[in-house]
């Protein structure tokens, strides 16, 4: 009996275990914390979510500001049509008004040719007066090498018997006559800024004697040195292109004209702009009875020798450019090598356009590389010039030159 006790205590004190041990395996089962991360690991994306809203949002916010842009165009919309169709000559609507100055031709066939561009003398002193600089539709003068300055002469409208000393090319002429579309007469150039030329999207219409061409004549003069006495004269350049097939009417649309000056401006009856100290300047001072501008240097009236008269000028425009010095050698034969200077004359910049003795502040645009320099104010509407010619002196930028 006592054996078969102790068994049966055994075996429930066996049975008491077990149900204690599924009992725990019971309550263990049930508080599991394996499902509470869960939440964290999936909603931890979802931040993100939130900063993708403003982006579709924010498209959205426009839609109620259209008005602005519709109210802002408004005004240019009807600013526009005045100040491009009125004063802006086009070679379809105003055959006989050369583009360059605004003025009426007696002659329309002179304006079926295309611009020349001519390369000029301005140093030494010995090589003035030049000749046909007051025939000169526009006339570009810049810096070159050693602080001296050259200029481009673009003639149109009227004709010149005797043009020059014509001298050699510089940077800036990759650039003048591919906004002009003209013919470019020069003689001379340094290795570098030939090989440009040749290189350039006008050398068709080149006419040089670097490349054998004819239409040049030394005409000797006493005191004047070699390089000094080469001429040439616009009807031998234009018959030269009209033999090879290039002399006709182009679109040189993009400056506007009025007899009268723009509303504002200060007064600028005297420009002195000094390039180098006793090498290069150029003074201006307003003639009310010519209502021009007289052009002097260092004092000096400059003249014409075809006329023998001072040059002047309707408007005279000082562009403000990027001077870069390039590795170009232009001279080695003294103790200092000079390098060609590259002026950038293409995008934007500062202008004064000095008009009936007045100055008009605004900036140059040129966009691409066949437009028309232009000359705008700051709301980008033309600044019309005075009918007639016009110089613009390029100069670097921030540089200083006195107006009275």
């Amino acid at each position: 009996m006592i054996g078969v006790k102790t068994a049966s205590r055994k075996g429930a004190f066996l049975c008491l275990c077990a149900i204690t041990w599924l009992f725990l395996l019971f309550l263990l089962s049930g508080c599991r914390p394996s499902p509470s991360p869960t939440p964290t690991p999936t909603k931890t994306p979802k931040p993100p979510a939130t900063p993708t809203a403003p982006p579709t949002d924010t498209p959205n916010v426009p839609p109620t500001a259209t008005p602005k842009p519709t109210a802002t165009l408004t005004p240019i919309t009807v600013q526009l049509p005045t100040a491009t169709t009125t004063p802006l000559p086009t070679p379809t609507s105003s055959l006989n008004v050369c583009p360059l100055t605004g003025e009426e031709v007696s002659d329309v066939k002179v304006l079926e040719r295309r611009p020349l561009a001519v390369k000029i003398s301005n140093f030494p002193p010995i090589v003035r007066p030049q000749a046909g600089l007051s025939y000169a539709d526009v006339v570009f003068e810049h810096l070159s090498e050693a602080g001296l300055t050259r200029l481009t002469a673009i003639f149109l409208s009227k004709d010149a018997e005797k043009v020059g000393s014509i001298r050699s090319a510089r940077l800036p002429d990759l650039e003048i006559p591919a906004m002009f579309k003209a013919i470019f007469a020069y003689c001379g150039a340094s290795g570098g800024v030939k090989q440009r030329i040749e290189e350039s999207d006008f050398f068709e219409r080149v006419i040089s004697p670097d490349f054998g061409h004819s239409g040049f004549r030394r005409i000797p003069s006493e005191g004047k040195a070699f390089e000094h006495i080469l001429f040439s004269d616009t009807q031998t350049l234009w018959k030269i292109a009209e033999e090879r097939g290039l002399n006709e009417r182009q679109d040189l649309a993009g400056w506007a004209f009025s007899e009268e000056p723009p509303v504002g401006g200060s007064p600028a009856t005297s420009i002195e702009i000094l390039y180098t100290p006793k090498y290069a300047s150029a003074e201006y001072q307003y003639d009310r009875q010519r209502e021009a501008y007289l052009r002097s240097i260092f004092g000096e009236p400059h003249r014409d020798e075809l006329t023998s008269e001072q040059i002047a000028a309707r408007n005279v425009v000082v562009l403000y450019a990027n001077h870069l010095e390039t590795d170009i050698v232009e001279d080695s034969t003294g103790p200092r090598i000079y390098y060609s200077i590259e002026i950038q004359i293409w995008g934007e910049g500062r202008a004064i356009v000095f008009r009936d003795g007045r100055a008009f502040e605004g900036k140059w645009v040129r966009s691409q590389r066949p437009d028309m320099v232009r000359f705008v104010d700051d709301a980008g509407d033309p600044i019309p010039l005075k009918p007639g010619n016009t110089w613009i002196q390029v100069v670097p930028l921030g540089f200083e030159i006195e107006v009275d």
